[in-house]
């Protein structure tokens, strides 16, 4: 899992350079960042349960998928006619991702 993670920061980061977005650490787009992320975090994880891999390796799949699909939101937001790259904007799919994850574990332990 760390490789992936390395992998996706190394590709967000080549993604961004050109235009950035000049927003703020709040607002109703940081909340559904937040709330997409926890729901498709959450998603994965019951998704690839119901494959048949097993509860640690399905919980990194729902993580990574929640947090390739904001990575790739951005990189969507990052071309010319797009808003720009938004940190801010990761950061709370990241957190969102993270609380998903978290809140899936808790009910399914």
């Amino acid at each position: 899992m760390s490789r992936a993670v390395f992998l996706l920061c190394m590709l967000s980061l080549g993604g961004c350079s050109h235009h950035m977005a000049n927003d703020a650490w709040t607002g109703q787009d940081k909340a559904q960042h937040f709330i997409a992320s926890a729901m498709l975090a959450a998603a994965g994880n019951e998704y690839a349960q119901h494959q048949g891999i097993n509860r640690d390796r399905s919980a990194a799949i729902g993580f990574m998928f929640s947090v390739g699909l904001g990575a790739s939101k951005e990189l969507w937001d990052s071309r010319p006619a797009g808003s720009g790259w938004s940190w801010k904007d990761f950061a709370w799919d990241v957190a969102g991702a993270t609380t998903g994850y978290t809140v899936w574990q808790l009910a399914h332990h």
